[in-house]
């Protein structure tokens, strides 16, 4: 072998082992980096968790607030719908009982107004007479 030859085998070999102690470097490098991350994910998950359950408690009061708003809604509309009923029903019996008689008392009111203004018509007419024929005779 030339000294060429050894030279670049020496090359190669101090390359290689570069390569090697950088290698084993990097994977150093790359345990304690898995470490670390799995360390933060650690921490992520301890300070998220509380978190979580308190977006959880919160979901499910939420849940069950709009559950007990929609019974409540339910509840209104059927006390609404009986209060609606009972203004109508209490209408018609007044309706009924004070405005239907009432109508029918104007009614024969008026039709005892139309029978003396009747007679009063006829009266009339026999006192305009005399008081044309007095009127005749005056001059």
């Amino acid at each position: 072998m030339n000294g060429w030859a050894v030279f670049f085998l020496g090359v190669i070999a101090a390359a290689t082992l570069v390569t090697a102690i950088l290698q084993v470097a990097l994977m150093l490098y790359a345990g304690r980096l898995a470490r670390r991350l799995a360390r933060l994910v650690d921490d992520i998950d301890r300070e998220l968790k509380p978190l979580f359950a308190s977006a959880n408690a919160v979901g499910r009061d939420a849940a069950r607030v709009a559950s007990l708003a929609v019974s409540q809604m339910e509840r209104a509309d059927h006390l609404f719908a009986n209060v609606a009923a009972k203004v109508e029903e209490t209408v018609a019996v007044v309706q009924r009982t004070m405005i239907a008689p009432a109508r029918e008392g104007m009614a024969l009111l008026a039709g005892l107004r139309a029978a003396l203004a009747a007679l009063r018509g006829l009266r009339a007419p026999a006192q305009e007479k005399r008081a044309d024929e007095e009127e005749t005779l005056f001059i």
